[in-house]
C-alpha cells in the first residue's frame, strides 16, 4: 500500500487559517510483504487513511454487486436507425461510447479511454463522425474531439486551457455551437471575480476557422435549441433554482434579446426547450403559473404565452419533438418516477401514451427523421435498459440487454417504495424506502442516503451496489428528500435557502424520530451517507444527531461553506451564492461559521468515513482534508479515501470497486455489530 503525500501547500494554508494549526494527515503503512495473496491493496491512485486491510474473501463475496452494466441512450443517426448509446464494457474501467447498428445487436465501441466519455453527437447531416467530450482526472474541464468514423482517428478540437462544452448542431450545415469557460488554474492568482462564457461555431471539419458569435455573462448559459431554418437560437441563463431566463440570439448579427420573462412578469424558472418546426414559436418550461414546472409555447411574433400541461400536478422535465412536427413527448416527475406522456404539438391536446416497461423514463429523443422514439428506461429490478417506442401503434422494442453478474438475483431486488413522515414545523417530508427480503426478521439497520444538488432529487431507479446492503447485509436503504429537493413544487424547493440552511438537517431529525415509532426498523442502528451537497447533510446529522446514529459517511461533502465559496471554481461561485447565501456578507458569514460541521467537529461521537477525488472542481478536496484533520484532532475514528485521479466522486471501476469494500467493512464494523 503506497504511503499518503501530506497535504499541498494550498490545503495547509487553508488548515492553519482556519484551524490555527494542524499537522499533515499521517500516512498509512505500507501493506506487508506476503499479504497480496489475502488482501486487496488500494491501487496507486488511491490514498488510504485508517482503513483496515480489505480481505479478498469480502472482494470475491460482494462481485456479483459491482459488475452491473446498463446503457443510456445519448443520440440517433441522422439518417438511418442507428444510435449512439453508454456503456461499460466487459472487464473496462471507465463508461464509453457505443454504436448500435439495429436491435438487438452488440453494442460497437466508439471509444476507448481510460478516461470516461458520457456525452458525444452524430453530426446531423451525413453522420460520417461523432464529436464528443473528455476532461481528465475528473476535473470536469471537458475538451471536444471528432472521431472519424471510417477511420477511427481522433482529433482535438478545442483549445485545452478552457472547459468547453459541446451545445447544438445548426440543422443545415453540420456546424457545431460551443461554450466555453476560463479556469481559474490559468488566473492570476488562482480564481477569477469576473467569469462570462464565450458562445462559438465551429466545423468540426475545419476547426481553425470558428466564428466567436458571442460573450455571455456569467457562468450559467447553455444552448437550449437552434430554429430549423437555423436563423435563430434560444438560450437559457440559469441564475439560481427558482429563477432563469431564456434569450434569443440572432445567428447573422450576434444580437441577442431576453424574452422570458417578458417585460412586467415576475422572475420564475424559465427552459428554452425545442423550436416549432414552422418557426412560429418556442415551446419551453416554467413555473411562473404555479408550483410545477409546465410545458408552455412562446409564440414568438406576438410574443404570446400558452400552457400545454397545466393538467398535470408535476414537474415537466423532459421534452421532445418529432420528425413530423406534430407530436411531442414529455417525461413528467410523478414522486421521483418519470412517466412519458403525448401531447399534439399543433393543437396542445393530451394523446394517447404507450405503456413503457416497469421503470423510470430518464431519457426521451425522437429520431430526427423516422418515427422512432429513443428511450432510457431505469428501474428498482434492472440496470438501465433503451427501448425505442413506434408512435404510430405504440410498439416498444428493446435495444439493449443489461448485463448482471452471474448470481445476482435481481428479480427478487426490493421495489423502492414512498414514505412520509411530519418534520419540525409540520410540513410533511417525503422519501424513497427499501426494505430487506422476508428472511431478515426483526427489526432492521438502516442506511439513511441523502442526495445531493442540494436542488436534487431521489428518485426511483436501479440501486446498483447499495441491493448488496439490502440482499446480503438485510439493511434497508431510505432515500430522503429533504425540503430543498426539486420535484415538490418552487415553494418546497426554496424552504433551505441561505438562514434556512439547518432546517433541512431538522428533516433528517425528523426522519429519526419516524424511524423510532416503525416496528420494523431499528432507530438504534442507523448510518447516513451522502454525496456532495449530501455528504455536508451528513456531516451535520453526524455533528447534530450524534448520539442517534452509529456512524456516517462523506462523500466529496462540503465542510464548511465558507472555505467551499472560497475555492470552488470562480465559474460556479456566484451561482452558489444564491442558494447558499453570500460568505462576503458579515451576517452570513457568521452564520455559516456557526453551522460548519468542521466548527461543529468536536460533536461526532462515531467513526465518520471520507471519501474525496482530489481533482473535484465543485467541492475541492481540501473541504474533506480540512474536516478529517478537525475530526481526529477531537478524537473522533476517522477513514479516509481520496482518489488522485477522480474529481466529484469516483468515476473508475477500480476506484469505485474499492471505495465499496471499505463502505462494507465500515458499515459491519459501526453500523452492525
Amino acid at each position: 500500500m503506497p504511503s499518503i503525500a501530506p497535504f499541498s501547500s494550498a490545503a495547509a494554508l487553508l488548515c492553519a487559517t482556519l484551524l490555527g494549526a494542524c499537522a499533515p494527515l499521517p500516512p498509512t503503512a505500507p501493506t506487508p510483504a506476503g499479504e497480496s495473496a489475502d488482501v486487496l491493496a488500494p491501487n496507486r491512485n488511491l490514498v488510504a487513511q485508517g482503513i483496515p486491510p480489505v480481505p479478498r474473501r469480502l472482494v470475491d463475496e460482494v462481485a456479483r454487486y459491482t459488475d452491473f452494466r446498463g446503457h443510456r441512450f445519448v443520440d440517433w443517426h441522422p439518417l438511418r436507425s442507428e444510435m449512439l448509446v453508454s456503456t461499460r464494457k466487459a472487464g473496462g474501467d471507465t463508461i464509453q461510447i457505443f454504436r448500435i447498428a439495429a436491435p438487438p445487436g452488440e453494442p460497437e465501441q466508439l471509444t476507448d479511454f481510460s478516461e470516461p466519455v458520457r456525452t458525444a453527437s452524430y453530426e446531423p447531416t451525413r453522420g460520417d463522425y461523432i464529436v464528443f467530450e473528455r476532461s481528465t482526472g475528473g476535473d470536469e474541464a471537458a475538451q471536444l474531439y471528432r472521431l472519424d468514423l471510417a477511420t477511427q482517428q481522433t482529433t482535438l478540437l478545442t483549445p485545452p486551457n478552457q472547459r468547453h462544452n459541446m451545445q447544438e448542431w445548426l440543422h443545415r450545415s453540420g456546424r457545431l455551437l460551443y461554450l466555453s469557460l476560463p479556469l481559474d488554474r490559468t488566473a492570476p492568482g488562482g480564481s477569477r471575480n469576473e467569469i462570462s462564457q464565450t458562445l462559438s461555431l465551429i466545423d468540426p471539419l475545419k476547426p481553425e476557422a470558428q466564428r466567436r458569435l458571442a460573450e455571455l455573462p456569467g457562468g450559467g448559459w447553455g444552448v437550449s435549441s437552434v430554429a430549423w431554418d437555423d436563423s435563430q437560437i434560444a438560450l437559457t441563463r440559469y441564475l439560481s433554482a427558482a429563477e432563469s431566463e431564456v434569450w434569443l440570439l440572432d445567428l447573422a448579427s450576434g444580437a441577442r434579446r431576453q424574452v422570458l420573462p417578458a417585460a412586467g412578469q415576475p422572475s420564475a424558472r424559465h427552459f428554452a426547450s425545442v423550436w416549432k418546426r414552422d418557426g412560429s414559436g418556442l415551446f419551453f418550461l416554467s413555473d411562473r403559473a404555479g408550483e410545477f414546472r409546465e410545458l408552455m409555447f412562446f409564440r414568438v411574433g406576438d410574443g404570446s404565452q400558452q400552457r400545454v400541461t397545466r393538467s398535470i400536478p408535476s414537474d415537466i422535465d423532459a421534452v421532445s419533438l418529432d420528425a413530423t412536427g406534430r407530436l411531442l413527448a414529455v417525461g413528467a416527475n410523478v414522486e421521483g418516477r418519470r412517466e412519458l406522456r403525448f401531447f399534439d404539438a399543433d393543437t396542445f391536446d393530451p394523446l394517447p401514451t404507450p405503456q413503457l416497461p416497469e421503470g423510470s423514463v430518464v431519457t426521451l429523443q425522437f429520431h430526427p427523421r423516422l418515427p422512432a422514439l429513443a428511450s432510457t428506461l431505469d428501474g428498482s429490478r434492472t440496470p438501465a435498459t433503451v427501448a425505442v417506442v413506434d408512435p404510430a401503434n405504440g410498439a416498444v422494442q428493446r435495444w439493449t440487454t443489461p448485463y448482471a453478474p452471474a448470481g445476482a438475483r435481481m428479480a427478487s431486488f426490493a421495489e423502492q417504495k414512498i414514505v412520509r413522515w411530519p418534520s419540525f414545523d409540520g410540513r410533511e417530508i417525503s422519501g424513497l424506502l427499501a426494505m430487506p427480503p422476508a428472511r431478515f426478521t426483526g427489526k432492521r439497520p438502516v442506511l439513511v442516503d441523502i442526495h445531493g444538488g442540494p436542488e436534487g432529487q431521489a428518485t426511483v431507479g436501479f440501486l446498483g451496489r447499495h441491493n448488496y446492503f439490502l440482499e446480503e447485509l438485510g439493511v434497508a436503504v431510505l432515500r430522503p428528500n429533504v425540503r430543498g429537493s426539486s420535484g415538490f413544487g418552487k415553494t418546497f424547493l426554496a424552504l433551505d435557502n441561505g438562514m434556512k440552511r439547518e432546517d433541512s438537517v431538522k428533516d433528517i431529525g425528523a426522519l429519526l424520530d419516524w424511524i423510532a415509532r416503525q416496528p420494523n426498523l431499528d432507530a438504534s442502528r442507523v448510518m447516513v451517507s451522502g454525496g456532495s451537497y449530501g455528504g455536508y447533510m451528513s456531516l451535520a446529522v453526524a455533528t447534530n444527531y450524534a448520539d442517534r446514529i452509529a456512524g456516517a459517511i462523506d462523500v466529496v461533502g462540503i465542510s464548511s461553506f465558507v472555505t467551499f465559496l472560497q475555492n470552488t471554481e470562480s465559474y460556479r461561485r456566484d451561482l452558489r451564492r444564491v442558494e447558499y447565501g453570500d460568505e462576503r456578507d458579515p451576517a452570513m458569514r457568521g452564520f455559516m461559521l456557526r453551522i460548519a460541521p468542521l466548527t461543529n467537529a468536536a460533536r461526532i461521537t462515531k467513526p465518520l468515513f471520507v471519501v474525496q477525488g482530489k481533482n473535484d472542481p465543485r467541492v475541492p478536496y481540501t473541504e474533506s482534508e480540512q474536516m478529517v484533520a478537525k475530526a481526529r484532532a477531537s478524537g473522533s475514528r476517522v477513514w479516509y479515501l481520496r482518489g488522485e485521479n477522480e474529481g466529484h466522486g469516483f468515476a473508475r471501476k477500480e476506484n469505485a470497486d474499492f471505495q465499496f469494500f471499505a463502505t462494507v467493512m465500515f458499515m459491519r464494523e459501526a453500523l452492525l455489530r
